[in-house]
């Protein structure tokens, strides 16, 4: 008797509004989007700090910290081993980074429907309008060097 590998896969996990992720892409594709948000970082249950921020920077390096200083938060999933999330209230989400007995509660005080219609422009549409600019603007000095030696 041999023994084949199943070729048949489970499926991704689907999670909706509540749960555990522990994937590390997933935690940024999460947390990337928050914007404002309130934070309280307890450890072993005692609150230790606790304020107001903005989510500068989400990303996964285990060489480098998590940063909340300056009211400007970076974080660093590799920091955590996995993120809880789920509603206070049935209203207001939140996100628990959780590594050990450290908890960096994070709960956005952005809503993102109202935020994503004013901008709607991400990193690489602008790089692309940009760039496109600049070929514009170097073909029109090109246009006007060749015309200059013309006459």
């Amino acid at each position: 008797m041999s023994y084949q590998p199943s070729t048949t896969s489970l499926p991704a996990p689907c999670l909706v509004d509540t749960g555990t992720v522990i994937n590390k892409k997933d935690m940024l594709r999460i947390l990337q989007h928050l914007g404002r948000v309130r934070y309280i970082h307890n450890q072993e249950d005692q609150v230790l700090r606790e304020g107001e921020g903005y989510i500068v920077e989400v990303f996964s390096d285990p060489q480098q910290a998590t940063l909340v200083a300056n009211r400007s938060l970076y974080l660093n999933v590799t920091s955590f081993d996995y993120m809880e999330m789920g509603q206070v209230d049935d209203k207001q989400a939140y996100f628990d980074l959780i590594q050990d007995n450290r908890r960096l509660r994070i709960l956005p005080l952005s809503n993102p429907l109202t935020e994503r219609n004013t901008c709607n422009i991400n990193d690489a549409t602008l790089e692309a309008m940009l760039a496109e600019a600049l070929t514009a603007r170097w073909d029109a000095c090109l246009d006007d060097d060749n015309n200059n030696f013309a006459s």
